[in-house]
């Protein structure tokens, strides 16, 4: 079979980053084809349990954020994180996180206040999936190809031919674009073709994984259900995801260091240590995975027209769950930035963007969840013999690890230095003011303007969210409406950007907005900013779309 038709974007894969990717650039005007070996709105397997707050930004202004937020856990359901000595014993600490129904209501917590419309959300990847490919594929200038693996493409001055084939029916799949974006996961075919290395820790650590249904754990608890369960006990650490809610669980069970082997340990054992159950107790698998946590990038994310994001282009321990959310990030920094090349307006520049921007945070992050990682790891080597003890020393062990457990995982669970402290600081594309951005970590961070960061969201009057108002393209925020802003407008109508002048008050807002006029870029992050236009406004838009 032939494809007589010629797309302007292929994407290889329909995870949650190929489909995102696919979704934006065709609301922004871009004909997309995507190709996936599984059947139309076939889940995967469980992995990702969380979708960060960032993510769900982008899945608001795709439409798609309170589809997502109905589905997953039952609304009611605690989305705590417990820390037990055995699932179903005593409890040691926790972290609460509010359930869906409460999430954008709840204060008080040390997950609730998040500077944005659309806080994160606790959802497996098995429930996300379906839902991004059911909006994906009634979305207008996406034609996705089922039960289709691609094998080879070669590039030319004009575009990319690839070549594949239907795995039911066997026929040769032969397609035409201009650009081949690879979301195609850690073992990516893409990445391979296109000459990119892998570097960095090869072997963080090692985890067995069973997804199981027990629909009688849920009742044997002592404590309080949570979404997320760690079980610290001297025989076995490992934690426990609750996936409906009611009868199928993920348990990870922690390799240790002198367990090199994936059947060092007996699951079944293991599995029934980290539960606290006896060998009545009956569970069913559904499936099992074993899987290295690694830390590693590619060496380039781009070769002529050919692009990798998300687990193709960086694979890492998945805290925080920043292995998708991350490669989200990705697939929206691309999206505006080959839209507007293949549009017109957009310079050469911008094709070379996302690798300049994206590779330094892929590296920032992944260090983040590495040293995480490792922290954890130490913690689970050094759980106190006496912590099951009904004893006082055997108290005294609970309250401190449960104490040091709560002050390191609320960093990963809460954290909102990941979701909105990064920012780009050597692009080509943004025009910086000699001013700092403000340093990060995994939890803590400063709003700012400081160009390369996020646009600080804020609620103006009416309960009406910034990221609603502002346009699909740029957007220059004039803080004092009596600034005449006519020369930048006209300096974007005559190159062809899209810009929209969005008025606010100076008094809404608030305190991270110290200049007059900010000008935020397509993926809400700030491209310029001043007291007044720049002498040559044109020079200032030939910047920002990647002509200067």
């Amino acid at each position: 079979m032939t494809l007589s038709k010629e797309y302007q974007v292929m994407i290889i894969g329909a995870g949650p980053v190929g489909l995102t990717l696919a979704m934006d650039l065709a609301q922004r005007g871009i004909q997309v084809l995507v190709a996936e070996t599984r059947h139309s709105g076939e889940p995967p397997n469980v992995k990702c349990n969380h979708v960060s707050a960032r993510s769900m930004e982008i899945f608001r202004r795709l439409g798609v954020s309170q589809a997502l937020r109905n589905a997953g856990l039952p609304e009611d359901y605690p989305n705590d994180i417990s820390y037990r000595t055995r699932f179903v014993d005593e409890e040691i600490s926790r972290i609460p996180i509010p359930a869906r129904k409460d999430r954008y209501t709840a204060t008080g917590g040390p997950d609730t206040g998040w500077p944005t419309a659309e806080p994160p959300h606790r959802i497996n990847q098995i429930y996300l999936e379906p839902v991004l490919f059911a909006q994906a594929e009634k979305t207008p200038g996406i034609t996705i190809l089922n039960r289709t693996r691609i094998d080879e493409f070669i590039q030319d001055d004009t575009g990319v031919s690839a070549t594949g084939i239907h795995l039911d029916t066997t026929e040769v799949v032969k397609v035409r674009c201009q650009y081949l974006i690879g979301c195609d996961g850690g073992k990516s075919n893409v990445r391979k073709k296109m000459g990119a290395q892998l570097s960095g820790t090869d072997v963080v650590g090692r985890v067995q994984s069973t997804y199981f249904r027990a629909p009688s754990l849920y009742g044997m608890q002592k404590a309080k259900s949570a979404w997320a369960t760690f079980s610290m006990n001297p025989a076995r650490q490992g934690n426990v995801y609750a996936i409906d809610g009611r009868e199928t669980w993920l348990l990870h069970n922690y390799l240790r260091a002198d367990e090199p082997e994936f059947d060092s340990v007996d699951r079944d054992w293991a599995l029934r240590q980290i539960l606290g159950v006896g060998p009545d107790f009956q569970y069913e698998i559904i499936s099992k995975e074993d899987w290295v946590g690694r830390r590693l990038v590619a060496d380039k994310f781009r070769a002529g027209r050919v692009y990798i994001c998300g687990d193709a282009a960086h694979l890492w321990f998945p805290m925080a769950g920043y292995g998708m959310n991350a490669g989200i990030a990705d697939a929206m920094n691309l999206s505006w930035q080959l839209a507007a090349h293949l549009q017109g307006w957009g310079g050469m520049r911008l094709l070379d963007g996302y690798q300049i921007e994206r590779q330094p945070i892929t590296e920032q992050v992944s260090n983040f969840a590495m040293n995480h990682a490792y922290a954890l790891q130490e913690k689970r080597e050094k759980v106190p013999n006496n912590i099951e003890d009904k004893t006082a020393e055997g108290q005294s062990s609970r309250e401190r690890i449960g104490k040091e457990l709560y002050d390191l995982n609320v960093q990963q669970y809460c954290c909102g230095g990941l979701n909105f402290g990064y920012f780009y600081d050597k692009s080509p594309m943004i025009s910086y003011d000699g001013t700092a951005q403000p340093v990060y970590s995994m939890d803590k961070f400063t709003s700012s303007t400081v160009p390369g960061c996020r646009t600080p969201h804020f609620w103006l009057s009416g309960k009406r969210s910034l990221y609603d108002l502002m346009g699909p393209w740029f957007t220059l925020l004039r803080l004092n409406p009596s600034l005449d802003t006519s020369p930048l407008e006209d300096a974007a109508r005559v190159r062809g950007v899209p810009l929209k002048v969005l008025d606010i008050a100076a008094e809404e807002a608030g305190e991270p907005y110290t200049h007059q006029l900010v000008l935020s870029r397509p993926d809400q992050h700030v491209a310029w900013r001043g007291q007044a236009l720049p002498a040559d406004s044109l020079r200032l838009i030939d910047q920002i779309r990647g002509f200067h």
